[in-house]
């Protein structure tokens, strides 16, 4: 089976990331899944923003859980080169709506406040010490997934294990992928298959890794262990072909262009 070829965050590489002209052009390629990020607003709704703070993105500063989804509104968001746009930082629901009458599959990255997630090594096993959590965001999500009738094709994701298991308590049918970053492993000398067992801890049908961390041995591990893969973040089309030869599940990227001519091979 070829696999899934993803947007990411609307398709950073040529346009403004997780900006509403993102989504409308990558969907205008083609694009069948598109990937998002989002936060919690000071005044409880949800924004579609990767980092936890205005800075990079925008010509705002702050914590976005400081500001409220007028303020945001306010906000413009940069391009690839940082220069500023007529783009604002969007609201789930905004997105929700372009998404809603395309059939595309929407992977929505909970995020956190803080540092997501630390890997331990503890005696002679590694262990999650999960990071801080928006109150309250899970469910802000899942009702607006379930309002728009996105909810059954849409899979939650997260760094943070304790974000899914908030959401697998809440909807226990609700797809879910624990994410991980080559540095958890690194950092936490853990062996290169083990973040398929965080994935099981996690109760997750789907592991999305650092490309880099994708080899034979771990996609063994994942087959026997019944667990999807997905890689993150693969902008180079050789890279893309070989990962697709190893048999991951999904391929998430930047380029849309590329992702639309390499779903098209598919």
């Amino acid at each position: 089976m070829p696999p899934h070829y993803v947007v990411h965050r609307g398709g950073a590489a040529l346009w403004p990331e997780n900006s509403l002209t993102a989504f409308r052009n990558s969907l205008a390629l083609g694009a069948r899944i598109l990937e998002l990020d989002v936060h919690l607003t000071a005044d409880g709704e949800v924004a579609v923003i990767h980092d936890p703070t205005l800075e990079r993105t925008t010509d705002g500063r702050g914590p976005i859980a400081h500001c409220t989804a007028a303020e945001l509104k306010r906000a413009r968001l940069r391009d690839a080169s940082g220069a500023l746009t007529d783009d604002c930082v969007p609201l789930l629901d905004e997105v929700l709506a372009l998404a809603r009458p395309t059939g595309v599959t929407l992977l929505v990255e909970v995020k956190t406040p803080g540092p997501a997630v630390r890997y331990e090594r503890r005696g002679d096993r590694v262990v999650a010490a999960p990071g801080a959590r928006y109150d309250g965001l899970e469910q802000r999500v899942l009702g607006l997934l379930e309002a728009g009738g996105l909810a059954q094709r849409s899979f939650i994701m997260a760094f943070n294990p304790a974000v899914l298991r908030e959401i697998r308590t809440l909807a226990p049918r609700q797809p879910t992928a624990l994410l991980v970053d080559r540095e958890h492993v690194v950092e936490s000398g853990a062996r290169t298959t083990e973040p398929v067992q965080w994935a099981l801890e996690a109760r997750a049908s789907f592991l999305g890794l650092h490309h880099t961390l994708c080899d034979a041995g771990l996609m063994e591990a994942a087959r026997r262990a019944g667990i999807a893969v997905g890689v993150f973040t693969v902008n180079d089309e050789d890279a893309m072909r070989r990962l697709a030869g190893f048999g991951v599940d999904v391929i998430i990227s930047d380029r849309a262009d590329l992702v639309a001519r390499l779903q098209a091979e598919a």
